[in-house]
């Protein structure tokens, strides 16, 4: 699908475009979130008064004032590494070995897909490369938000630029995702309460995005609350929430695999087939697990599934050589690793996540101890944003939000540092605008930029 669309593309086209995205990037530091908008979409239900004073005191750099521009190549790059990677994912030689190593929960296949597949991006001049994936990706409709939130400070900003979703519809898209897991899983019967899980959930820096949720449900009729994972009890074969039964668990956990005790009465109901969870373990098994990096980044683990060599070019091309960190390599992985990005293997949001330059002989004996891969190191490229009257530069990563080999939404994250962090003034959420091939000319930033 992609790698044809990508064919239709001229290769002077391409270079337009794809100049015309950098320079934007590297030039053009308009900033067209309009706060009053924001704080209204925000606050579009009278349940969530306060919400956006709130955020702005205790999350300040939850949202970048700025966007970021990516070429249409790059794009499509991005469509054909998401397609390359279901096909892969949907292959029984990838899975058998994948759900052996996992916990014996991801044998549990109930039927849900698992909602919002976060595949998140370096953006290189040789095209986009696929950093990780993440299976409960949050800030998808923090993003919704922010992106319908925008002002045209250029003129070319809502003519020559497109969105990656149809803003206006995008809960819609949202809702009726949570409603395919539950047909998938309860067929035709309507769907019940929700329940939008974490562990103290007020005390996460996302809690907003659960209100957001709660509303976005109650919308289209459908009741939810939001839970402490501790709070949920099991009784009488039904997952229980206070007085009321739960049917269907968006997960927000970042216990993948249900081990902690306080995840029981959830595990429970999970393997007993009372609940609708969804991200659930098998999809984690099957995509964020790290060491999946090594199978899709090595040209000869493909063939070897009977992957097509289209199919492993574009993987090839465009997951970054992955290892796993073992004894045996670790002499040589010691002595290359500036080159290398230390990950591990079941980790998310990159904690306990190593720059090789950055390491010291005890921090890389803990490595050897843990179950680690080392990625090939991708640097990520740069916004240039103009922060309290002065300009710098941030790092920007690019995370597309899918769900069943779909994109619903693009957005980008900018900071300094080592890994996204929501510190960095200037940095955070940001929207992602999509420079169109039919421009002729390179957009020159400080032409476009009032």
């Amino acid at each position: 699908m992609a790698p044809d669309v990508m064919k239709t593309i001229s290769e002077e086209a391409v270079s337009f475009d794809q100049r015309s995205a950098e320079s934007l990037n590297r030039g053009c530091v308009c900033r067209p979130l309009d706060p009053d908008r924001l704080c209204r979409e925000l606050e579009a239900e009278p349940s969530l008064a306060g919400l956006c004073e709130d955020m702005a005191r205790t999350r300040p750099h939850l949202f970048s004032a700025t966007a970021v521009f990516i070429s249409r190549e790059h794009y499509h790059r991005i469509l054909s590494l998401i397609a390359a990677v279901q096909s892969v994912v949907g292959l029984a030689g990838y899975q058998q070995p994948v759900l052996h190593r996992a916990p014996c929960i991801a044998q549990l296949d109930p039927g849900p897909l698992g909602v919002f597949l976060g595949f998140d991006f370096h953006l290189t001049s040789q095209g986009p490369e696929l950093i990780e994936i993440n299976t409960n990706a949050g800030g998808a409709l923090l993003n919704a938000v922010l992106a319908r939130a925008q002002r045209a400070c250029c003129r070319e900003m809502f003519t020559e630029f497109e969105p990656t979703a149809d803003l206006k519809n995008l809960e819609k898209v949202f809702f009726e995702m949570f409603s395919e897991e539950w047909r998938r899983q309860r067929a035709q019967a309507p769907l019940g309460r929700v329940a939008i899980v974490d562990d103290d959930p007020t005390g996460q820096y996302l809690y907003p995005e659960m209100r957001l949720f709660e509303r976005m449900f109650a919308r289209f009729g459908v009741e939810a609350t939001i839970a402490d994972a501790r709070e949920l009890v099991w009784r009488d074969g039904r997952l229980w929430h206070g007085a009321q039964p739960v049917e269907l668990v968006y997960n927000r956990l970042t216990d993948f695999y249900l081990e902690d005790p306080a995840h029981a009465t959830l595990r429970a109901a999970y393997d007993a087939g009372a609940v609708v969870l969804t991200p659930h373990p098998r999809a984690h098994a099957l995509f964020a697990d790290k060491r999946n990096l090594i199978t899709l980044s090595h040209h000869d683990n493909l063939a070897a599934l009977g992957v097509s060599t289209e199919t492993r070019a574009i993987l090839v091309a465009g997951v970054p050589r992955t290892e796993s960190v073992t004894p045996e390599q670790s002499d040589a992985l010691w002595a290359e690793r500036r080159k290398f990005f230390f990950k591990p293997a079941t980790g998310y949001g990159s904690k306990a996540a190593y720059r090789g330059d950055k390491l010291t002989r005890r921090v890389w004996q803990e490595i050897l101890r843990g179950d680690y891969v080392a990625q090939a190191l991708v640097a990520p490229s740069e916004r240039h944003v103009e922060v309290d009257s002065a300009e710098t530069d941030l790092k920007l990563d690019v995370r597309a939000y899918v769900y069943g080999g779909v994109i619903q939404l693009v957005a980008a994250r900018l900071y300094q540092g080592q890994t996204t962090n929501f510190r960095t003034p200037g940095g955070g959420f940001a929207p992602v605008f999509v420079v169109g091939a039919e421009n002729r000319n390179v957009l020159d930033p400080g032409q476009i930029c009032l």
